[in-house]
């Protein structure tokens, strides 16, 4: 419900949802595909402090690149830039950060910051730069189906993802990723004669796949890759035995159809916790008999124990657990797994 006294008549953020209401697929490539966050936009700066002159640029898919502002454009975080292109022509881009971050994202990046390989920003983007680019846009899913086609004919074993081109259209950029390698001379001479522009092949992981086409989690929310990860560690089964979690390939992989990322999330938290947990390697010996693991919750301390034949599980504390071991390792069985709860002292009545 909007406010009362709003000034702008019930316009404000308190009565409609944020967001372009693209679901992700807007002309900047997502409003918040690995969105950056300038926590450095409201500090003041000395007036002769001169800022970093590299500006970091976003394009299609969350791609981006840095880029030398050397004419010193008053640029703002979002604002459209034409920008050099590899090769020859321009390509329109974002601005996704700027300042003194920038340095610090090029460090991270190891990128050195007096390199020539950083190409220049030319100019602020004009209405017209822009219509050119969404035109050209608007080209890609069409060529992409289309490359597909090609594909299928060749009866080559690699998958088309994601075609973007540039600006100027004098170049396409084909995303693809496959398993072995790929002989892909004669698409590249099929697709260069038919769309009349420069083919450039670049292979990703399927990881990186999914972060290009987007999607929704198991979990509720848009995919990790797809928002802000953009280092892939890898991922093992080991990490899914340290929580407990089910070795269940569908539920451990996710769209990429490897394993999930955030898998690694919390092992850290579960491995520190783990060193409080004893390692049983072997059934609990007790003068009744032997008593199997079947449970552990790490961060509780708890361990439950079974008996051959027996559906009725013994809950101990970690304590209790390791006190067992020390006894088993020294020949000796205790008569119950639960430990003698101790007489407490009665204290004598106080008489006046």
């Amino acid at each position: 419900m909007a406010c009362a006294t709003c000034s702008s008549g019930g316009g404000c953020s308190t009565s409609k949802v944020g967001g372009c209401g693209s679901k992700g697929g807007c002309s900047s490539g997502g409003c918040t595909r690995l969105n950056v966050f300038d926590w450095l936009a409201d500090v003041d700066m000395p007036s002769d402090f001169r800022g970093f002159d590299c500006v970091e640029v976003r394009f299609k898919g969350g791609r981006k690149e840095f880029f030398r502002n050397d004419k010193f454009l008053p640029l703002v975080t979002g604002d459209a830039v034409v920008v050099e292109a590899a090769g020859s022509g321009w390509h329109l881009g974002h601005v996704s950060l700027k300042g003194e971050l920038v340095r610090l994202q090029m460090r991270k990046k190891k990128v050195p910051t007096d390199s020539r390989d950083i190409r220049p920003i030319l100019r602020v983007a004009t209405p017209d730069d822009e219509e050119r680019w969404q035109a050209v846009r608007d080209l890609e899913n069409g060529t992409m189906f289309r490359a597909r086609a090609v594909v299928d004919e060749l009866r080559l074993k690699m998958k088309l993802s994601d075609v973007e081109y540039q600006a100027d259209r004098t170049r396409a950029l084909f995303y693809y990723s496959a398993e072995d390698r790929v002989d892909f001379r004669e698409l590249i001479r099929r697709l260069a004669d038919e769309f009349r522009v420069r083919v450039e092949m670049r292979q990703i992981s399927l990881r990186q796949e999914a972060g290009r086409i987007g999607g929704i989690g198991v979990c509720g929310r848009e995919l990790c890759c797809s928002t802000w990860l953009t280092d892939f560690k890898a991922v093992s089964t080991t990490a899914a035995r340290y929580q407990n979690l089910s070795l269940n390939p569908q539920k451990l992989a996710g769209q990429c159809g490897r394993l999930k990322c955030c898998l690694n999330y919390e092992l850290d938290a579960y491995l520190d916790a783990l060193k409080d947990i004893p390692q049983v390697q072997r059934p609990l010996q007790v003068a009744t008999g032997e008593a199997f693991l079947q449970k552990t919750d790490i961060f509780r301390k708890r361990m439950w124990f079974a008996f051959k034949g027996d559906n009725n599980w013994v809950m101990l504390g970690a304590e209790r657990v390791r006190e067992v071991l020390e006894m088993n390792k020294r020949g000796e069985k205790p008569d119950t797994l639960l430990a003698r709860a101790r007489k407490r002292r009665s204290l004598p009545l106080f008489r006046p």
